[in-house]
Parts: C-alpha cells; structure tokens; sequence
C-alpha cells in the first residue's frame, strides 16, 4: 500500500485520445468536447483549475487533439504529462475564446461533451455555432473510462486494499458514547495514513440513521445496541476506493442478525452474477431477488452498484434496464442494502472487477457481522 504505481506516460494519455476520438466517430459524433475534470485528467493527466476562462479539449478522429487555453495557463498546461500529443491553442484575455474554439468544430456537427462543462462555457460555443448538437458523454460514451488496463487495475486494486487496511483498524476503535463525527474523522485519517491523497465520503449512520443510505456523520451519540453503517472511500493514486461493512455496538438481537444475513447473501448473489457477457442489470437483479424474496423489496431502496474509476461513481451503473454488457476490465461496486425507516439500515459493498471468467472482489474484509465496542 505504500507503493507508488509507475506513472502514466505520454503515450498513454495519447493512446487514451486516440480511442475517445475513434469511439466518438463510431457512436456518429463529430468529435468530443473536454472540460477541466476527471474526463480531461484521464484523458490528458492535465488537471487545471476549473474558472470562467474556457479551457477546452478537442478531439476529432483523423485529427490531432487541441486543447484550447487561457494563455497565462499554457504553460500549466505545457508540463502535463499528455502534452506531447496535444497541441496548444492559447487565447489572451479580451479576446474571445469561443471564436477561436468554433474553428475546430464542423458548424453542423454533433459532439459528446464532458458532463460537468459549464453551461457558460457550452452556451458561448452555441452563440457561435448554433448548429451544431451537443450530447453527455455519460450518454454518448458511457463506456468511455469503464474498462481499466492492467496498470488501473493495479491502482484500484492498491485503493481497495487501502479501504480494507483502514476497515481493520476502524473497527478496534471505540463506538459507544463517541459521537458518529468523531469514529468518521478517524476513518478520514486512516484513509490518509494508508495512503489516499482524498477523501471524498466518510459516512458513520448509527441506529435509526442507517436507514439513511448517504447519512452524513453528525453530533448523535452512538449508543450500546446500535447498528452501524460504515461506508467510505476517496482517491489514492488518482484512483478511487469504497466499500461499506456493517458493525453492531455490542450483541445484536435477532432480527438485526437477520437482516444482515440477508444484505450479504444478496451482495453475494450480486457478485456471483459478474460474469463477461452478462448485462449490468442482472447484477442488479440477482442481489435485489434475494432481498424481495425475503420480503425487505420495499426497503432496498437503491441500485445494486456504481463504476468506479478516476472518481469514486461513473459508469456503469448497476440497475434495472442498463443492458450494457458486462465486460473484463470494468470495475463497479456491488453495495445492496436494506433500510428500515427509523430503526437501523445495513449495507455491505465490495468493489468488484470483471474477469474473464466471472469476477475479483477489490475489498476483502469480512462480511460478517462484526461486534464493536
């Protein structure tokens, strides 16, 4: 875990373009607009601050990348590691970066856009092209980031292994009489100290906040005979962890053990159903029949799984109706839950990648129930 992973090199990002480009042509686009955020990151290793100046990556198949900067930035930009296959186009203040944008783009043409572009940024290029159409990415390329390489892999693998070291040491903690702040801002150190440059989500729901799947840890005191919903992640190495355990302050009674004996049956058939092939709903589908079955339907009240990459959610997504094939290379979590309104929730999640002949869990802590203090 205290490794660093060899970097990403200048022909990774330029083979990454590469493809963006070729895949956009195939899915009938005329190229690809990339705003600053993870999209641009995985794309060129480029990570600029996100302002009103427009920052822009274009990538048209046949065609080398551009990337449109505000002029006191090119040399940030310069010094990205994908740099080498770009080429820079600078604009100066008062000038206007959306003409010199809109002659890189056919004037009737259809292009995926990152999602998290500014609608100020978008809405310029329109005044200047307003023939052209506009697409998310999310849904005109959703595979775009989904399947990993080997070195991803290792990287989401290390993030994994980092969770679960910080599970094993969260839970010789102290639980009862602390408030559910106090266990969360040790879960956020641990995540550190086992080597995650950010920490993007620590949620402690005790007892009658369980039931609240993205519960934000506060003042309630946790008491003897609660239930916990642990569930945490962020990013090490640009690459995402999180996984989710549940633990018991002191000895459950019977249907708390029920319940959780549920959840991890349902999250096994959930992970049992990745397989090369399969569509992401039947992961959905396998874990959600377990938990209809034993009659707590109504009470698993959100997909089975997200994607996970260079954020900790994107797609795919595990949910009814997403028919995309599951494919060796993806990687997404397998989190099903049950939530009983005012008394206690439980969820169990794994990330989970897909192999040639079915699936590797990321995170391999027990699922268990565990008894804490």
């Amino acid at each position: 875990m205290t490794g660093t992973p060899a970097p990403f090199t200048a022909g990774d990002y330029e083979a990454r373009m590469r493809r963006a480009a070729e895949a956009a042509a195939h899915a009938g686009l005329d190229g690809v607009l990339v705003a600053p955020g993870p999209d641009l990151v995985w794309l060129t290793g480029y990570r600029p601050v996100e302002t009103e100046r427009l920052t822009l990556l274009v990538l048209r198949a046949g065609e080398d990348p551009v990337l449109v900067v505000p002029t006191l930035e090119a040399p940030d930009a310069a010094r990205a590691t994908g740099a080498p296959a770009l080429t820079l186009r600078d604009w100066t203040d008062g000038k206007d970066p959306y003409e010199a944008t809109a002659s890189l783009l056919a004037p009737k043409g259809r292009f995926g856009v990152s999602d998290n572009a500014w609608a100020l940024h978008l809405l310029g290029l329109l005044k200047r092209l307003p023939d052209t159409r506009h697409v998310a990415l999310t849904e005109a390329l959703p595979m775009l980031r989904a399947v990993k390489d080997a070195a991803e892999l290792e990287r989401l693998a290390a993030a994994g292994a980092a969770a679960d070291a910080t599970f094993e040491e969260i839970r010789k903690v102290r639980f009862a009489g602390r408030r559910e702040a106090d266990v969360a801002a040790d879960v956020a150190d641990l995540l550190r100290r086992f080597g995650h440059s950010q920490v993007d989500f620590t949620i402690v729901a005790s007892g009658p906040n369980g039931a609240n799947p993205h519960h934000e840890a506060e003042d309630r005191i946790i008491q003897r005979g609660d239930m916990v919903v642990l569930d945490f992640g962020g990013l090490k190495d640009g690459y995402g962890s999180d996984t989710s355990r549940t633990v018991h302050v002191g000895e459950p009674d019977h249907e708390e053990r029920k319940v959780h004996d549920i959840v991890r049956a349902a999250q096994e058939a959930g992970f049992r159903a990745v397989r090369p092939g399969a569509a992401c709903q039947d992961v959905d589908r396998a874990a959600r029949a377990v938990i209809t079955e034993a009659g707590y339907g109504e009470y698993f009240i959100h997909r089975t799984g997200h994607g996970i990459g260079v954020t900790t959610h994107e797609p795919p997504y595990m949910i009814e109706g997403e028919q995309q094939p599951l494919v060796p290379g993806m990687c997404f979590s397998v989190e099903p839950g049950i939530y009983l309104p005012g008394r206690f929730g439980v969820r169990i999640e794994d990330i989970v990648t897909v192999t040639e002949d079915g699936g590797r869990r990321l995170n391999t802590t027990s699922r268990e129930l565990v008894i804490v203090d």
